[in-house]
Parts: C-alpha cells; structure tokens; sequence
C-alpha cells in the first residue's frame, strides 16, 4: 500500500461521515495522478511561501503570512473541500500536532509548521 493508499484509508477512517469529506470525494474522484501531485506541489510551494516569511523576519499575523492563510484556504476549498474557519483551525493545530505533517512542512525551514498554525490561528480570531 502506497503512502497516499494509507492517508486516504486513514482520512476515511476519522473523517469518512463528514459533509466535507463527501464533497471531497465528489471533488476529486475523477483526478488523475498527475492533478494530484500538481496540486500536492501547488500547496507544498504555499508551505515554502511561509518559510520565506518565517525566514524574513515576519509573524504570523503579518499581511503577508495572513495573504498566505487565505490562499492556503482558497486552494484547500477550490480543490478538495469547503475549509470554513473551524477546520482550518483544525488543520492549523493538525500541521504541528502530526509529526508526519510537522516534518513534511519543516523541510521548508525548521519552525515553519508552527509558523503555519500561529497565522492560521490568527487568521481564524480575525476572520
């Protein structure tokens, strides 16, 4: 079983019942593996975005991490799912609590994940 086949299987597992896992599903049952990977690079590029903010000096509430946030929630409701503010709060807390996403998002720059979570969080109390 490939990493993804595990993701999903566990996506499905804790989220299978979920309105937005349905429009998930809707959503991406005719994608091809190539719009996959294009769409994992697009929001891996977006985590490389937030290191450069990290990197620069920035904060998390800085216009350029919240221009991030929203693009981060644009891409994740244009592809995949409706992302309100609560699960983008959840997936802000999920990219530092997860080491599997900590890491993949730390190879950016060490401290990026919760650089991530921190302008999520305060995208979301502003929102």
């Amino acid at each position: 079983m490939s990493e993804f086949e595990k993701h999903s299987a566990e996506a499905k597992q804790k989220w299978g019942e979920t309105a937005a896992y349905k429009e998930y599903e809707q959503k991406s049952k005719n994608y091809s593996e190539e719009k996959r990977s294009e769409l994992v690079a697009e929001m891996d590029a977006i985590f490389a975005e937030f290191s450069l903010c990290l990197k620069g000096g920035e904060t998390p509430a800085s216009p350029n991490a919240q221009a991030l946030v929203k693009k981060l929630r644009d891409h994740i409701s244009e592809n995949y799912y409706n992302c309100s503010d609560e699960i983008l709060s959840g997936l802000g807390k999920m990219y530092t609590a997860d080491e599997r996403f900590r890491n993949n998002i730390n190879r950016h720059a060490e401290g990026t994940a919760e650089f991530v979570s921190k302008a999520i969080e305060a995208f979301c109390v502003e929102g």
